[in-house]
C-alpha cells in the first residue's frame, strides 16, 4: 500500500449521496486522502447537486455526466468513464453504495483493473432477479474486498452465499447516519406552506421500473394512489424515471393530489416528517420512515429492507390493497416503532466504516463483524 493512499467514492443516485456523506466525513476526520466521483445518473440539478449542499459533500473530482437509457447503454458508458477516471487517479481503495448501475459499473472496472473496493449496504437481498437492483447487489456483494452491512439479516445472506466472514464487517447504517445529523433543520412547515399544502397530508415516492414502465402497472398504481388521495391530500415529488407514464395513467394535478419536481435532501425529509402517510416503492424511505416514526405503506411484492417491517413503521401492499391499507394507517394514527430501532441505527455507523477502511489501507488485521465485532 502507499504512504499516502487514496480512497475514491463512486456515487451515482440521490441515495448514495446520502450514505456516503456520513463515510466521507468520518474518513476526513481520520486524515485519509479521498475524492469523489459523480457518474451523473441522476442528471439534473435538483436530482444531484442539491444533495451535495444539502450534505455537506465535498466537490467531485470528476462528474461523468452519463445521464439516463437503458441498463446497457447507461452501464456501457459508466463503464468506459470510470475506467479512465481510475486509471488516470490510480486509487488504492473504491468504495461503492448501494445498487445502482453505478455501483454495478464500478465494482466491475476496480475488479478488472485489480483495484480493491468496498461495499457499504451489503448483503441485503429482495429474492427478486426481476429487480435489476437485485441483480447489481448480488454481483457487487461477489466482487467486493470489504462488505459493510446494515442490518445483521445481512450477514446471514452474505454467510450462505460463501462470503468469507473476514470480509464482512456489521456497521450498522449510514443513511440513519445522514437523518441524525438533519434532525435540527427537518421543519416541516416551511416546505407546506411552499407547497401550499394542509396541516394534514400523505407523501408518495414512485419510480420502480416493475410500478411505472409499462401502461397496465402504472395504471393499476395510480388508480390505487388516486383512491388514497380521496382519503387525505397527497402530494408526490415525482422522479424523472416514469414521470410521463404516470401522468398518461392520470398522475396529475387535481382531485387531491399535488405532483411537485423532486426536492432536495433536507426539504423532502421535511415533507415526511411532516406527514400523516408515507407511500413508497423506494427502499430509503422505508429506513427514514421507520426511523421519523411515519407509517410507510410500500408498494411492491417484497422488500430488501425487512427490518423496517419487524422493527418499524413499514408494510408491503399491492396496488389494489393499497386503499384499504391507507384506511387503517389513517385509523391507527401516528406510528410508534416497534421497541427499539434496529440495531446499530445509532448514527455512527460512518464512523464505524471509516476506522474499518482506514485500518484495511494501513494493513491491519481486522476481526469479521459476523462474529460479533461492531466497530463500536
Amino acid at each position: 500500500m502507499r504512504e499516502n493512499p487514496l480512497v475514491l467514492h463512486v456515487l451515482g443516485a440521490r441515495p448514495n449521496f446520502v450514505k456516503a456523506a456520513p463515510v466521507v466525513r468520518a474518513l476526513g476526520e481520520l486524515g485519509v486522502r479521498q475524492g469523489i466521483i459523480h457518474t451523473g445518473q441522476h442528471y439534473d440539478e435538483l436530482m444531484s447537486d442539491v444533495f451535495f449542499r444539502d450534505l455537506a459533500l465535498p466537490d467531485p473530482i470528476a462528474n461523468l455526466a452519463v445521464g439516463s437509457g437503458t441498463h446497457a447503454k447507461q452501464t456501457a458508458a459508466l463503464l468506459v468513464g470510470l475506467e479512465e477516471v481510475f486509471t488516470g487517479h490510480e486509487p488504492d481503495l473504491v468504495v461503492v453504495y448501494g445498487d445502482v448501475n453505478s455501483t454495478l459499473a464500478a465494482i466491475l472496472v476496480a475488479a478488472k483493473l485489480g483495484i480493491s473496493t468496498a461495499h457499504v449496504e451489503a448483503g441485503l437481498r429482495s429474492f427478486d432477479r426481476s429487480m435489476p437492483e437485485e441483480v447489481n447487489r448480488i454481483v457487487t456483494d461477489s466482487l467486493s474486498d470489504l462488505l459493510f452491512t446494515t442490518s445483521p439479516d445481512a450477514l446471514q445472506f452474505l454467510a450462505r452465499e460463501g462470503v468469507a466472514p473476514e470480509k464482512v464487517h456489521f456497521v450498522g447504517n449510514p443513511m440513519i447516519d445522514s437523518l441524525f445529523s438533519a434532525l435540527p433543520k427537518l421543519d416541516p412547515a416551511p416546505v407546506q406552506k411552499r407547497l401550499g399544502l394542509p396541516s394534514r397530508y400523505a407523501v408518495a415516492t414512485l419510480h420502480r421500473p416493475a410500478n411505472v414502465d409499462t401502461p397496465e402497472a402504472a395504471r393499476e398504481l395510480v388508480d390505487g394512489v388516486l383512491a388514497v388521495a380521496e382519503r387525505i391530500p397527497l402530494v408526490v415529488p415525482i422522479h424523472p424515471r416514469g414521470r410521463a407514464r404516470l401522468a398518461e395513467a392520470g398522475l396529475v394535478d387535481g382531485q387531491g393530489v399535488k405532483v411537485v419536481d423532486p426536492l432536495g435532501y433536507v426539504d423532502f425529509l421535511s415533507l415526511v416528517r411532516g406527514a400523516t402517510l408515507v407511500v413508497t416503492d423506494s427502499g430509503g424511505v422505508q429506513e427514514e420512515s421507520t426511523m421519523l416514526g411515519v407509517p410507510c405503506l410500500t408498494v411492491r411484492p417484497n422488500t430488501e429492507r425487512p427490518v423496517t417491517i419487524t422493527h418499524g413503521t413499514n408494510r408491503l401492499v399491492t396496488p389494489a390493497s393499497l386503499p384499504a391499507a391507507a384506511d387503517k394507517a389513517l385509523a391507527d394514527g401516528a406510528a410508534t416503532p416497534s421497541g427499539e430501532l434496529p440495531p446499530l441505527w445509532d448514527g455512527a455507523a460512518g464512523p464505524r466504516i471509516a476506522r474499518v477502511v482506514a485500518a484495511w489501507l494501513k494493513g491491519d488485521n481486522l476481526s469479521p463483524a459476523s462474529q460479533g465485532t461492531r466497530f463500536e
